[in-house]
This record gives structure tokens, C-alpha cells and sequence, in this order.
């Protein structure tokens, strides 16, 4: 079938923090008497993250969600600590920090976010952010100023699966009755957005900034614009 839809990654694809993660919960820390140096906390952060479990709830009730995402980035933020020992302060630092990344002023679009948005919407596609985020990405979004070109938003901890799972894709295509090979699915992740996807029956297609090398790899960009021609060939 011919495509209809583009579904996006947010973090890493849309937008990015405007600093790194490391120099940010450093900088925080200090106020708190924690002096850590940003590039073990981004190398900690990374290899804790990678090791969480999903962000998703299966069957909590939607009124819970707020909370039990709070608490699962808070147990995240203690791990990372943990080999610098007890951070007296914990709670108040933890709240600052997860307050920081609501607002939309610590992240940045990508060069190539808005334009490419716009080519797309104005090519009639169904637009959709399939995101394994909490429900702080809607204010991002829309802080950002990009909610107007999404037809939904689909989050890991609303929807209660992650990706790579093909539910939280199905979970998007159902709402917009679409079927699989109608729509198509980009981001920065290999495992989590390009297999996820596939996995689920969509086109998946993996944005490298960076330029890495990944064997195996068939539908690869270096920008969102060069997503453009994929979709219009596609459709």
C-alpha cells in the first residue's frame, strides 16, 4: 500500500538537550554539594539508561502515571550517584532536576526539524511522535512550537509498552486506522526504533547524525531531509 503516515522518535530525532546530559546533572549537583565531573555522569547516565527497565506502566490507572514516571526517573538519577556515595540532598536535587527537563528551554530543535515537518504536512502525510518519554514531551512539543504538525503523540508511559515493542506502534496506527505498511518509522535508535519498527510490520529507517557505522542497516539518513525523498517514493 502506498504510504500514508511518518511516525517520529522525539529526543535524539525532533530535538536535543541544549547541553549534555552530563554537564547538566553535574551543574545541579553542585548546588547541592555533589561535585561530580559531566563526562562520568554522561558516561554513567548512559550505560543506566541503556540498563533501565521500560518506561511503561501496563495497566495503571491513568491518574497514577504522573507519579510512577516520576518515580522511575528518580530511581534512575540514584543509580547514576551511587558509586559517589550518600547525596545528602537528594530529594531537592532530584526535584530541580526533573523540573529542568520540562521546560522546553533545555532542549533545542535540529536544524532540520521544522522544515522538514513542513514538507511532509504540506505532502498530506499523517504525522505522529511514537516516543519512549514521559508526559513532559507534550510540553516540549509544544514549547518548542512543532505540536501543531502532529496529529498525535504517542508516549511509552501513557500507552504502557516501549519501544522496540510493536504494541506502542500498533498502538499509533490503530488510533489513526492505518495498517503497517502504510506508515513509516525514523529515529536514532537501531534496536528501539528501526527493528522496533520493522518488527511491527513499518517501514523503519534510522537517522545517523553521527555517522556511525552498523552493519546491516538498509534504510539510513544523515538529516530528516533526506526523509522527504524516502516518503515521497514511497507513497
Amino acid at each position: 500500500m502506498a504510504l500514508k503516515a511518518v511516525f517520529f522518535d522525539a529526543a535524539g530525532t525532533l530535538f536535543k538537550t541544549v547541553r549534555p546530559v552530563g554537564e547538566s546533572y553535574a551543574r545541579f549537583a553542585q548546588k547541592y554539594g555533589m561535585d561530580v565531573a559531566p563526562a562520568d555522569l554522561s558516561a554513567r547516565f548512559h550505560v543506566r539508561f541503556s540498563d533501565a527497565p521500560p518506561l511503561a506502566f501496563p495497566g495503571a490507572p491513568p491518574d497514577q502515571i504522573p507519579q510512577l514516571e516520576r518515580d522511575w526517573w528518580k530511581n534512575l538519577v540514584r543509580e547514576i550517584f551511587q558509586p559517589w556515595g550518600p547525596f545528602r540532598d537528594f530529594e531537592e536535587y532530584f526535584s530541580d532536576l526533573f523540573a529542568y527537563f520540562k521546560r522546553a528551554d533545555s532542549w533545542s530543535l535540529y536544524a532540520d526539524t521544522v522544515e522538514t515537518l513542513s514538507t511532509l504536512k504540506g505532502r498530506g502525510f499523517i504525522l505522529v511522535v511514537v516516543s519512549n518519554f514521559d508526559s513532559r514531551v507534550l510540553g516540549i512539543i509544544e514549547g518548542l512550537g512543532i505540536a501543531p504538525w502532529f496529529d498525535s503523540v504517542i508516549i511509552s508511559s501513557q500507552v504502557g509498552y516501549a519501544k522496540p515493542a510493536p504494541e506502542i506502534f500498533h498502538s499509533a496506527l490503530s488510533l489513526h486506522e492505518l495498517d503497517a505498511d502504510e506508515a513509516l518509522h525514523i529515529g536514532d535508535s537501531l534496536d528501539k526504533d528501526v527493528a522496533g519498527a520493522r518488527n511491527a510490520g513499518l517501514t523503519g529507517v534510522w537517522l545517523n547524525r553521527r555517522g556511525f557505522s552498523a552493519a546491516g542497516s538498509s534504510t539510513e539518513v544523515r538529516s530528516l531531509n533526506e526523509l522527504v525523498a524516502i516518503a515521497d517514493r514511497l507513497s
